[in-house]
């Protein structure tokens, strides 16, 4: 899906912030060297270590403080490794642990958009779930706390915008699959005030070319393919909305 790969693009720049959503703290010296083996892997880059270091960690000590991240980063290694059924997985256990993970609420409803085809036959289920998921996720953002004082008030308001702007942008997915295109419209618009990024420009001119407003959607790919930044692939995608929105503009001589 096309889609998709926009809201790939946009979701790459996200931060790892929500993993500490606490300071947890090892119990003993073994833990701490285990926790440490889980650092490691994450920081050489090494998905399968990750994997392999958070089992460990997560079979020997259960009751550890750092279930949560743990988790996490064993969540974001299968999603790397492109196994999406193992994410959604570890994605649910972290749920399970601290139900009010934005995190895991916006990767967990990203999978289950992405994954909902139009002849599902739980589709508007699984697409009331991913609602949920989404709502609850940017309510939860409201009181999500900085985890520590040495990350820059700036910084960490930056996140919260980045976060909440990819939310607001998969509830746009949402209303488009669902063809209620003003209202994936207003959702696209309120994730570019919070993250102007060309991603959502090019969700919002899908959504407006899907609802009629082509000449709408004809300038608001001009001003994407004339930004320097976009992406090629969505510049490329971009081009394809234009190119339909001009088409349909002609036809209906408009």
């Amino acid at each position: 899906m096309k889609r998709m790969i926009l809201a790939a693009i946009a979701a790459a720049g996200a931060g790892a912030l929500g993993l500490m959503a606490q300071q947890p703290m090892a119990k003993s010296q073994d833990e701490l060297k285990a926790v440490q083996a889980l650092f490691g892997a994450y920081q050489s880059g090494n998905n399968d270590a990750v994997i392999a270091s958070a089992d460990a960690l997560l079979t020997k000590y259960a009751d550890t403080q750092f279930k949560e991240i743990a988790l996490s980063l064993e969540a974001g290694a299968y999603q790397a490794k492109g196994d999406w059924a193992k994410q959604q997985i570890y994605l649910e256990q972290v749920l399970q642990v601290n139900p009010k993970s934005s995190d895991a609420q916006i990767k967990l409803a990203e999978i289950v958009i992405k994954h909902t085809h139009e002849n599902d036959l739980d589709k508007d289920d699984r697409l009331a779930r991913s609602d949920k998921l989404l709502s609850d996720a940017l309510e939860n953002l409201k009181t999500w706390a900085k985890p520590s004082p040495q990350i820059p008030d700036d910084k960490w308001e930056q996140e919260k915008k980045a976060m909440r702007a990819q939310a607001e942008e998969l509830q746009g997915l949402v209303a488009l699959d669902r063809k209620k295109y003003d209202d994936a419209a207003a959702c696209f618009k309120t994730a570019i005030g919070d993250d102007p990024q060309p991603a959502y420009q090019a969700q919002l001119a899908t959504a407006l070319q899907d609802g009629g407003k082509n000449d709408e959607a004809i300038a608001l790919c001009d001003k994407i393919l004339a930004d320097p930044q976009a992406h090629p692939a969505i510049k490329q995608y971009v081009q394809g909305i234009k190119a339909a929105a001009t088409k349909a503009k002609s036809a209906s001589g408009k």
